[in-house]
């Protein structure tokens, strides 16, 4: 009975899905016109090549008509639409060729010229994924010769004046031969969405669709694909779509396999509700694509090394990625920032409130992460000490609040990693972190540990169970839902970690939490792993620059700090450490040396083909952060990452690597 009913839910939600989204901003009805049904046929067949065709038929009107690329990708909190990797467009009307040209202020705007008489246009446009890996989310690299991610907002074009909720699309996709797929959209019939084979032709068929449903399910594929269900017979159904460019990458270990499925559970139990349909977990596993998460109400999109499962060290970085994108569904998707929850993908975001879109997510990433078996508890607290670390030093907050971060977020968030330490970049993740970190203890503190956060996930992105739909708020809502929790001067507290310039570091946390940052010579076992795969050294507790172990180049320095003053600045390169050749464990050595003979680090450094000699008196030697217990106060950080409903997969003990 429950699944009928269930299934008879999912088929209301999906025929009424322009009104599931009712608090979303949205435009006038164009002069009281039905709402327009789109068509679009992508053929995907040459993935492989990186380029995807789509076929669209627009109801038009006569004259200047106006049709929009989607500008403003929900998640991506930027104009990053990647119009400039479109080729190929074409319009027509009855067979025929007609003109448009492109608006001379938005480039993101085409103005087809539509004949008398005419109703109906046609469209021809391709998409060219990047080749090489980098790049700005899903505009970056996103195909393989072995698999693809196709995101539908590179592929379509939607007419003026209408909300993405109003706009229905019919969509279809024509897949590489021998491939499969995962995603979250409707399949045709009104099925939820599905995994597997295409049928006849290599094509899937979905069901019409809002256009906000339609962008916000990106299709997985490939020739290497596994779709492995979750929590399997409870409702509503759980997927986790794996494609990668070997098979070899789609071997999970039982842990890692019950790690996810403890991952659905725990989420239920610390939200009391979910708000999808079904919901599919869509993981790249390659070397070649861009790597990130992005996320959807129903689906993320999440893109990791090829070698994600079956390598130790990519396992216990990647952890945090698929919980946290999987919280969107919740804070993001379902919760909104008003200023966020925009009509349509031309209208510009407010991102102000990505300290609690992002930031409360990361928290809340890290914290079933932990709960869920898909890191250790000490791998969790290890980084809790880097980020500790990297805010203790981040000169930038000296000048710049950190709700201007998550402001200038579309500008943010591609700059050059030299000179992070001063600029600041999207520290609203990280550092909004330590503070919801800090806010949960503030809970436990007043309740006697009656109360926490989870108190707040369930008010405020909780009951009911619902399909899709946005339930938007404001600064306001959450300073009150966080009073209905417990009293506390809630605002005073938020303004003062998110809109004053603070130079300390938002520790309190931690130190509430029963635990102190300390430092000592030697990396965590997560550190280590961290620069080993990712091949730099860093210093910054020490030295106060971070260094390419490939190199020698400087990645960034604390501005102020020791190598600063010293006139060191990124992009310069070290080539020598005390007269011999640099490598990494040379200058770890450097550093110990002189903590015993008090004889300065000299350094010679390459800038733009210049050389010269530089002296660093340091005798402190290496500095690695680290989280220590602080016996005088209960261990809260221990009971927040406590499991709920769920026992955690077996592992491997590691040695706690605490230290004073």
């Amino acid at each position: 009975m429950r699944s009928q009913r269930l299934l008879i839910i999912a088929i209301v939600l999906f025929l009424s899905c322009g009104l599931s989204f009712a608090q979303k901003k949205k435009p006038a009805t164009p002069g009281g016109a039905p709402a327009p049904v789109i068509s679009v046929a992508v053929d995907a067949s040459d993935a492989p090549k990186k380029i995807f065709h789509s076929r669209m038929t627009l109801p038009a009107t006569p004259g200047d008509f106006v049709v929009y690329f989607p500008k403003w990708i929900p998640g991506e909190h930027a104009p990053d639409g990647p119009i400039g990797d479109t080729a190929g467009l074409f319009f027509y009307a009855n067979g025929q060729p007609i003109p448009w040209k492109r608006d001379q202020l938005d480039m993101f705007t085409y103005h087809v010229d539509v004949p008398a008489g005419v109703t109906t246009i046609e469209a021809a446009m391709d998409y060219m994924s990047p080749a090489e890996m980098p790049g700005g989310y899903s505009s970056g690299s996103s195909a393989t010769s072995e698999m693809a991610v196709v995101s539908w907002n590179q592929l379509i074009l939607y007419p003026k004046g209408w909300g993405s909720d109003q706009i229905q699309v019919k969509a279809s996709l024509r897949i590489p031969a021998g491939w499969q797929y995962g995603t979250a959209l409707p399949l045709a019939g009104l099925q939820v969405g599905g995994s597997g084979t295409p049928g006849a032709g290599n094509t899937v068929e979905f069901s019409q669709a809002s256009l906000t449903t339609l962008v916000d399910s990106p299709v997985i594929m490939g020739a290497h694909f596994k779709a492995i269900p979750l929590q399997k017979g409870k409702t509503p159904p759980h997927e986790l779509d794996v494609a990668a460019d070997s098979d070899d990458a789609l071997t999970l270990t039982p842990e890692q396999l019950q790690g996810f499925d403890n991952l659905v559970a725990e989420a239920g139990a610390l939200y009391g509700a979910r708000h999808y349909r079904d919901y599919h977990f869509l993981l790249s596993l390659s070397d070649h694509v861009a790597h990130f998460g992005l996320e959807h109400h129903e689906s993320n999109d999440s893109r990791l090394g090829e070698r994600y499962f079956t390598d130790g060290s990519e396992w216990k970085l990647g952890a945090m990625l698929l919980p946290h994108e999987y919280t969107h569904s919740w804070n993001g998707k379902y919760r909104r920032p008003a200023d966020l929850a925009t009509a349509e993908y031309e209208t510009p975001m407010q991102t102000e409130l990505l300290w609690v879109y992002e930031g409360l997510t990361e928290y809340f990433g890290f914290m079933l992460a932990a709960r869920s078996g898909l890191e250790t508890a000490q791998d969790w607290r290890d980084e809790y000490a880097e980020i500790a670390e990297r805010y203790s030093y981040r000169a930038g907050r000296q000048w710049r609040p950190l709700e201007d971060t998550a402001t200038s977020a579309q500008v943010l968030q591609f700059s050059d990693g030299a000179f992070t330490n001063w600029r600041r970049s999207v520290d609203y993740y990280e550092e909004g972190a330590l503070i919801w970190l800090e806010a949960d203890t503030i809970i436990r503190k007043q309740t006697n540990n009656q109360k926490s956060m989870d108190d707040f996930a369930h008010l405020f992105h909780g009951q009911p169970d619902s399909g899709p739909m946005v339930k938007t708020y404001t600064f306001d809502d959450v300073v009150n839902t966080l009073n209905e929790v417990t009293p506390y001067d809630w605002r005073g507290f938020l303004t003062d970690r998110f809109r004053k310039i603070a130079v300390q570091a938002p520790l309190g946390g931690i130190e509430n939490g029963g635990w102190k940052l300390v430092y000592s010579g030697r990396p965590t076992a997560r550190q280590s792993t961290d620069m080993n795969l990712h091949h730099y050294l860093d210093c910054t507790a020490s030295l106060g620059m971070s260094i390419s172990t490939d190199s020698g180049g400087v990645m960034d320095t604390v501005h102020g700090g020791l190598t600063d003053r010293a006139g060191i600045g990124p992009g310069m390169r070290i080539v020598a450490v005390n007269g011999r050749k640099f490598s990494g464990p040379r200058l770890t050595d450097a550093m110990l040396a002189a903590m015993k003979d008090k004889a300065s680090i000299q350094l010679l450094i390459e800038n733009t083909e210049y050389y010269k000699t530089v002296a660093l008196d340091y005798h402190d030697g290496p500095r690695y952060p680290h989280l220590v217990r602080d016996s005088s106060r209960p261990d809260l950080l221990g009971d927040t990452i406590k499991p709920k409903v769920t026992t955690l997969p077996r592992a491997k003990p590691e040695a706690d690597e605490d230290e004073d």
